[in-house]
């Protein structure tokens, strides 16, 4: 009787093992693949972030603070290039708020009721901005040539301009 038990405890215990045996690979094997699912969007999100960098590091090209002539040609002539890029986002803001129907710098009256505004700018370097400019309906680009003087006032002169069509 005493064998039978053994034997009955033995078989227990190798089902019991077979069972934890069989559970654990499976939960291993669950593992195991969600790690190389992570592991690939990881890669793949690896992948779009220097594909993003490397598209930031081109487009900082055109830009003031990525000119490093744009900002020594600033700095030889004693002005402070750290707030710049802001003064003339904000002077072009400025003009925005205007009496009237025309706007100080953009060559085209608002063809609906609402005013028109500059909306969008980038500072090329230490001589170009380029400008957005919309009526809410209606939306066209500014050249703009801008001089700071030595009074460090700014001088802003529309160099060119274009108003999409409608379709």
């Amino acid at each position: 009787m005493k064998s039978r038990l053994f034997m009955y405890l033995f078989i227990f215990a190798v089902l019991a093992i077979i069972f934890q045996y069989t559970n654990d690979k499976n939960i291993l094997d669950k593992y195991e693949k969600d790690i190389k699912t992570y592991k690939a969007k990881v890669a793949e999100l690896e992948d779009e972030r220097n594909a993003l960098n490397d598209k930031i590091f081109d487009m900082s090209h055109f830009t003031f603070e990525g000119n490093q002539e744009a900002v020594d040609y600033y700095e030889n002539k004693g002005i402070n290039t750290e707030n710049l890029v802001a003064r003339l986002k904000d002077g072009l803001l400025e003009m925005n708020v205007y009496e009237g129907i025309d706007h100080p710098i953009v060559p085209f009256a608002s063809m609906t009721e609402s005013k028109i505004i500059i909306d969008q700018i980038r500072v090329l370097n230490h001589k170009w901005i380029l400008a957005n400019f919309t009526d809410g309906q209606h939306w066209g680009e500014l050249f703009i040539n801008y001089e700071v003087t030595d009074k460090n006032e700014i001088i802003y002169k529309l160099d060119d301009y274009f108003l999409y069509p409608i379709n």
